[in-house]
């Protein structure tokens, strides 16, 4: 990372510990499940890196949910034993689903990575013990540190920011390492890769485990501080959610599905805000900007950055 991005990255994160002070309670809590949607687009760009594309993640995110809400609830793990549990036993199921999964490429994976996901949610939803059934797990307690207290949305802010940027970072440097230079070589020339005794399948898998390891964490992160955990919080409506994030942002580089839901929650809020469409309709709003995205941006919203300061840049030369 050079000097500019590294300066540019403490101001944001000055600029995050600041903000909640400035804010009403409702959007406080806007910003944790802001910060918690964050790390679920990154965790998903590094599944894609290998371009498979798949509907599973905001379920791995639920099995990270449940794990730690059981856990917690049931066994009396506190939240920082039950946390890494949880995106421990994402990453496990993940691993389990390799198997079937890649065997599949591309539209065949998408579609059984849906039915996974599914047959998931339809064990949760039909076992009431010990999942809770529809209901699912309710009263899930805060994590404990000292005297601070998690259930106001500040502190649990931090926490959440913290956690966050210590996840963003190790992704990052996946990326940046010699492994996610091989994922993007699964991506655009496999046969070249496998040519050369890459095992296109064990990166695969790899991209599909890490990625499932880290949404677990973000989901324990959610459902703690809701207080609740149901299979209805991860159906396939929210994977729509964060496949719009990840398109309109631009999945190209690190920042653009971080742009993407960023702007894209922002909207979300001004529209409800505004009160011009009706809630019932905003979906529909999602899937229109979606479609002008693919037409009049198919780099995402970062490819405006990239090409306005490519102008700049020119401009000043």
């Amino acid at each position: 990372m050079s000097i500019k991005n590294l300066i540019i990255c403490i101001v944001i994160l000055a600029g995050l510990v600041a903000l909640p002070h400035f804010l009403a309670y409702n959007f406080q809590d806007l910003l944790i499940f802001l910060a918690v949607n964050v790390l679920v687009v990154v965790s998903y760009r590094l599944v894609t890196l290998t371009g498979e594309w798949s509907l599973i993640h905001v379920v791995m995110m639920g099995v990270g949910a449940y794990a730690s809400a059981m856990l917690s609830k049931m066994a009396g793990f506190p939240f920082w034993i039950s946390m890494p549990i949880a995106g421990l036993t994402a990453a496990t199921i993940a691993a389990l689903l390799c198997f079937p999964l890649f065997r599949m490429t591309q539209f065949y994976f998408l579609i059984g990575s849906f039915a996974a996901g599914e047959a998931i949610r339809l064990v949760w939803i039909y076992f009431i013990d010990p999942f809770g059934g529809s209901s699912g797990i309710n009263n899930l307690p805060p994590p404990e540190l000292g005297d601070i207290d998690f259930y106001e949305p500040i502190p649990y802010f931090y926490m959440t920011l913290i956690i966050v940027t210590i996840s963003l970072f190790i992704l990052y440097r996946i990326e940046k390492s010699r492994v996610g230079l091989t994922l993007n070589a699964v991506h655009w020339k496999a046969p070249l890769a496998e040519s050369v005794g890459v095992d296109t399948w064990k990166y695969r898998s790899l991209a599909l485990i890490v990625g499932s390891f880290f949404v677990g964490i973000a989901g324990a992160l959610k459902v703690h501080y809701l207080g609740v955990v149901t299979p209805h919080q991860f159906g396939i409506g929210v994977m729509v959610f964060v496949l719009i994030w990840v398109i309109v942002g631009g999945y190209a580089s690190f920042v653009g599905p971080i742009i993407g839901v960023v702007v894209l929650t922002v909207f979300d809020q001004g529209l409800r805000a505004s009160g011009i469409v009706d809630p019932a309709v905003q979906p529909a709003v999602y899937g229109a900007v979606l479609i002008a995205s693919i037409l009049f941006m198919p780099e995402g919203l970062e490819g405006i950055g990239k090409r306005f300061f490519s102008k700049s840049s020119g401009e000043n030369a």
